[in-house]
């Protein structure tokens, strides 16, 4: 006989936005910043002085939405680099705010080295930079999700906020080009034609979902783990793997000490992926009454 184990564990909590953060109104003034970049340098409002038009966009490594707007955030900076057009990207999520399901679509957390890594691999041509440890940016403007756009105009006022456009689909042509229209008005010198849209994507992780983090790995530690005796044609059932979903098998044993070291690795992996189609089974090669 060989024991088989098999962990399918789900949590489903609820959250409310942990600060109570509203974004910047339509004419106010842009605040200043002193924040890293992923370049190592040291960016304020000071340095994007020359340019008549500045766009700051709240992003974040994780977020699906997020990334579904790279390419057209580096397409944007490409376009209008000969107009005096700033495009600047700020993370401001709280790294450790962030649960591991929600790594289940990013192959990078959203802490200052993963932005370094992800700057490179995308080839950013504009700053990204770094609001996670204070949130004091973050907190000045009011993003409401990731990402978020404000523009300014030349005497940084604010004059769009909400949406880069209307489709997070990379394949779709948007219909409602909000933040290049806001762009293209600002540089013309006439009124943005919509000021303000609602956002979508990922929530903001704000320094106080911590506790829910806890929560949630708290749930997850008191979830019962099921274990049961498994012969060689169940084996060979699992091998077929009749569902449509991915299916993980590991062989491990409680002797074997690589296997024991990459265990807890492999728990996180379950966790980043179970909510998508993904199943996980471990099978020990123990002998039942060794334990």
């Amino acid at each position: 006989m060989i024991r088989w184990c098999m962990t399918i564990l789900m949590i489903w909590t609820t959250a409310t936005l942990a600060v109570d953060v509203q974004p910047l109104e339509i004419g106010e003034q842009a605040p200043d910043f002193s924040l890293m970049g992923v370049d190592s340098s040291m960016y304020s409002l000071q340095d994007f002085k020359k340019s008549d038009v500045l766009v700051i966009i709240f992003t974040a490594n994780h977020c699906p939405t997020a990334q579904a707007y790279e390419d057209r955030m580096i397409q944007l900076t490409d376009d209008y680099s000969r107009d005096k057009v700033a495009v600047v990207a700020i993370s401001s999520n709280y790294p450790s705010a962030l649960r591991l399901d929600e790594l289940a679509y990013s192959d990078l957390g959203d802490n200052f080295k993963e932005m370094q890594i992800r700057a490179e691999d995308k080839g950013y041509n504009f700053p990204y930079l770094y609001d996670g440890d204070t949130q004091e940016t973050a907190l000045a403007y009011g993003p409401q999700a990731t990402p978020h756009v404000f523009i300014f105009d030349s005497d940084r006022k604010l004059r769009y906020q909400g949406r880069f456009d209307d489709t997070e689909n990379p394949y779709v042509e948007p219909k409602q080009k909000d933040t290049r229209n806001a762009i293209q008005a600002l540089l013309a010198g006439e009124p943005v034609p919509v000021k303000s849209t609602k956002v979508f994507g990922c929530s903001m992780k704000w320094k106080d979902k911590v506790d829910w983090v806890k929560q949630s790995n708290a749930e997850w530690k008191a979830k019962p783990v099921g274990v049961e005796l498994i012969d060689s044609s169940k084996v060979a059932e699992l091998a077929r793997n009749d569902s449509e979903n991915l299916l993980l098998v590991n062989v491990w044993a409680t002797w074997c000490g690589p296997c024991v070291v990459e265990f807890p690795e492999l728990v996180k992996m379950y966790r980043i992926y179970s909510g998508r189609d993904f199943d996980m089974v471990t099978i020990s090669a123990d002998k039942p009454e060794s334990t």
